[in-house]
């Protein structure tokens, strides 16, 4: 059997991206989930993307809100020159989405689109700062506003952001992420706004800040995912601190079972090249190795000229580098029985020379259990679960399908059969199978079953019962 990879690509879609054909380019490239970023545009734009995305393939679908963010309002936009001092406030050219007068100082550093542009408050006067500008760049609008270590918005969830939420029940979005997630009462705030739809939407909170490092633990437990977002981490942190910040937040997230993502700039220069640079590909590839569950394209895949290419370069390399993963996890105390016996099975995937893991899971959590140890076989996960097989599409190492219903008796040797004819077993491949039986308890996969696939089709041609089908 073959998988094209095991890590997982999301790509933000935009003007250059969120026409039918681009998308499908992008996910023959490799795409797996697309992210809406909602910094950027309206409820109708975001409605057609996602009639978009949903028509060209199933995969599921992130909502990026912006939670309390701090971003620029410029009605066209400003050629700043480093040196040059500008107002900003109401009425002038450069204003902002909250008001920041009374939480800013003199010789504070205001840093514009994750570092793009560097001002520092020279002076306040009739409510309007004084810039200098320390860099030179086009200033626009809607981007990100930072001050290292000083929290500017009062806003949790804006006006805009529960809209956003609300659009994303009624659309049925699979993932909301949480720009600037601070707390674990950051996460349940948006669950709070999600009301019936919470249980059936991933939360993924967005760590950029120094508030979000420091309570790192708390946010995993509450959160379905992490996305390490390294702009601002590297603004709040600043640049240098943010490598290990990175190792640390991913190998927690391992730790605990939880999906993470990793952000900002991977292949940054593919907004304009064709190719990514060097640095750029040991980037990518340093963030695999890391054990992240999925990378992220943003501004590439948003506005750049090569989408699909980029999509493509990111494949080419988790493919090289994404079967050299260490395992990272911390052998501990007992949890439960599927923790239990996902240890058993990387055990038993060191020594063996399975072909691949098949996990039958309620809820996805054997599934993403197996995955953390970062076994060098693909984990096949079958699931009921409309809303299961979508999370499992951000997992590393997991192709999720669907089951229109899990049989009673015979359920190896039945999707087995199924496995083999979707082509994803062969019949002289050796496969492990785990599944829970005679349990209706949380996370208790109890089965371990390791068979040639040749010997199930042979018992499976005396099965009498229905063929079931797989998606």
């Amino acid at each position: 059997m073959i998988f094209l990879k095991k890590t997982k690509i999301v790509c933000t879609v935009g003007p250059s991206s969120r026409d039918k054909r681009t998308l499908s380019e992008m996910r023959e490239a490799g795409m797996d989930a697309v992210r809406i970023n909602t910094a950027y545009g309206d409820i109708s734009e975001f409605s057609q993307i996602v009639a978009n995305v949903r028509s060209v393939a199933e995969i599921p679908i992130m909502l990026d809100v912006k939670g309390p963010e701090v971003r620029t309002v410029a009605k066209s936009p400003i050629e700043v020159k480093m040196g040059e001092v500008i107002e900003a406030g109401p009425d002038c050219a450069l204003s902002f989405n909250e008001d920041i007068y009374g939480r800013v100082s003199p010789h504070d550093r205001i840093i514009i689109s994750d570092g793009y542009l560097h001002f520092e408050v020279r002076g306040k006067r009739n409510g309007k700062l004084l810039l200098r500008a320390f860099s030179s760049g086009k200033l626009e609008g809607s981007k990100s506003v930072s001050v290292p270590r000083k929290v500017l918005s009062q806003t949790p969830l804006s006006e805009k952001d529960l809209k956003a939420l609300d659009f994303a029940r009624r659309k049925k979005i699979e993932f909301i992420a949480l720009s600037i997630t601070r707390s674990a009462e950051d996460v349940a705030r948006v669950r709070r706004a999600l009301g019936d739809a919470a249980a059936e939407t991933e939360v993924l909170a967005k760590i950029e800040s120094a508030d979000g490092l420091r309570n790192i633990d708390g946010i995993i437990r509450a959160a379905d995912g992490v996305i390490v977002a390294r702009g601002g981490l590297g603004v709040d942190l600043s640049q240098e601190k943010v490598p290990l910040a990175q190792k640390e937040i991913i190998k927690r997230c391992n730790q605990a079972g939880k999906v993470s993502i990793t952000a900002t700039q991977m292949l940054e220069s593919m907004i304009t090249n064709p190719e990514p640079t060097r640095a750029e590909t040991s980037d990518v590839a340093n963030a695999i190795l890391d054990g992240t569950d999925a990378v992220m394209l943003a501004a590439e895949t948003t506005i750049g000229r090569y989408p699909a290419r980029a999509v493509r370069a990111m494949s080419r390399i988790a493919r090289e580098v994404e079967n050299s993963v260490p395992n990272r996890v911390e052998m501990r105390g007992y949890a439960n029985i599927s923790d239990t016996v996902s240890r058993s099975i990387y055990d038993i995937a060191k020594g063996m020379p399975l072909a691949s893991i098949v996990t039958i899971t309620r809820s996805g959590y054997t599934a993403r259990m197996i995955s953390r140890f970062r076994v060098r076989q693909p984990i096949i996960a079958i699931t009921e679960s409309v809303r299961v097989r979508n999370k499992l599409q951000l997992v590393f190492g997991v192709k999720p399908l669907l089951a229109g219903s899990i049989p009673s008796a015979h359920i190896i040797t039945r999707f087995a059969q199924c496995l083999h004819r979707m082509r994803l077993v062969n019949p002289d491949d050796t496969v492990l199978f785990t599944a829970g039986v005679r349990t209706t308890e949380k996370h208790s996969s109890n089965l371990i079953e390791i068979h040639r696939i040749r010997e199930l089709l042979k018992y499976a041609e005396q099965l009498k019962d229905a063929r079931i089908e797989l998606h």
